[in-house]
């Protein structure tokens, strides 16, 4: 009898960890998910890799290949092209933002002349 009681302590205490956090860290799991989006945005954008290992140092280089490899089998099943990212290379400088064309309203007088 005392053998299916320490059987059923032993359980009730392992499954208690998640409650008294014991259980894995969550700060992990959301690590490597960050990781894994790394690795499916180089893909979508068109990056080898390799490319992406060095744009990322610091980062889980296995979670990166895992998302690489799981957007890659879903382009490939959907069809779909990915999107050339642009990043200037370390050091250049950043490119000017194309000007935009503010068009100015019409005075009232024109405006009305004009639908005449």
């Amino acid at each position: 009898m005392s053998r299916h009681l320490l059987i059923a302590v032993v359980a009730v205490l392992l499954s208690a960890c998640d409650l008294l956090g014991l259980g894995p860290d969550p700060r992990i799991a959301q690590k490597e998910a960050d990781a894994k989006a790394i690795g499916a945005a180089c893909r979508n954008g068109l990056r080898s890799i390799e490319d992406c290992y060095a744009l990322n140092k610091g980062i889980n280089k296995a979670s990166i290949y895992a998302g690489w490899l799981e957007m890659d089998a879903y382009m490939r099943e959907n069809k779909l092209e990915g999107q050339r990212a642009e990043v200037p290379p370390p050091g250049a400088p950043a490119a000017a933002p194309a000007e935009e064309i503010v068009e100015e309203p019409e005075p009232k007088a024109k405006a009305k002349a004009a639908a005449r």
